[in-house]
């Protein structure tokens, strides 16, 4: 099986600034990668590439064998978080239908077959008791559900997500972890978070992209998260502590870890 996202000797670059420079990954069907680091460092830039928004500045993005191009359906993508209006007259069908038609051709009439993805998009995050509801009297952890419907609405073989657990509850981040979880194991797609606290998605994720001082080191949690490979990433002393299921990064200096690591799931 050809891999779902494959990077080779990419490079990120802003005029006059190079983020990050011969990145070279595969993502694998099934797979769940977490992309972890700083503010800054280039995170929400990887997807942007993923998406075909942005070109790299070298190196070749491949999605599925094909060169990345923009508004490809086996992409499903959740970006950030932002609370709706509480007076937008949306609901939460309408905000996952938008994910099944809103980029080809507006909101005209949908047919049978793109409700019943509807439905089941709905149904497969534990959200139809509210879909009829206006977004806006949402949650933030239902909000989020219903994006992660929008995004897997047209069965993608990768879903890509930014931040998608920021600023929920304990709980909530949880049960949206699992819910992307659960989308991954059920269709077989690839999952790729970006987020600055890998804590809530511990238990599900295959391995970590980290970017940090514009290099990279990619690997299963036990290989990257670790004092001696953070260390060598930035240059200087990292430590990376496990407490209980946590862990914890100290010291790195573009990095927000160490200082609100006491929340998040347990691993």
């Amino acid at each position: 099986m050809s891999a779902v996202v494959s990077l080779s000797g990419v490079a990120a670059a802003y005029p006059g600034r190079t983020l990050w420079r011969d990145l070279s990954l595969d993502i694998q069907p099934g797979e769940f990668v977490a992309v972890l680091g700083g503010n800054g460092t280039g995170k929400t830039t990887l997807l942007k590439l993923l998406l075909g928004t942005l070109r790299p500045a070298a190196g070749e993005v491949r999605i599925l064998g094909d060169a990345v191009r923009r508004g490809d359906r086996r992409v499903g993508y959740m970006p950030q978080h932002r609370n709706f209006d509480r007076d937008l007259p949306a609901r939460g069908i309408d905000l996952v239908a938008l994910g099944a038609v809103g980029h080809r051709f507006g909101l005209r009439r949908t047919t049978a077959g793109t409700r019943d993805r509807i439905r089941h998009a709905i149904a497969a995050v534990g959200a139809a008791g509210y879909a009829s509801a206006p977004v806006g009297l949402l949650s933030g952890g239902e909000q989020q559900r219903l994006r992660v419907a929008a995004a897997i609405v047209d069965d993608p073989a990768l879903i890509l997500a930014d931040e998608p657990l920021a600023s929920l509850d304990v709980g909530s981040q949880r049960q949206v972890a699992d819910v992307l979880d659960s989308c991954r194991t059920s269709t077989g797609a690839a999952v790729v978070v970006v987020t600055h606290d890998v804590n809530p998605l511990l238990r599900h994720v295959d391995r970590v992209l980290y970017l940090a001082a514009g290099r990279w080191a990619a690997g299963t949690t036990d290989e990257v998260l670790t004092s001696a490979r953070l260390s060598a990433l930035y240059g200087l002393q990292v430590d990376v502590v496990r407490v209980r299921d946590h862990v914890v990064i100290v010291g790195a200096p573009d990095d927000p870890h160490g200082h609100h690591h006491h929340h998040g799931g347990e691993a």
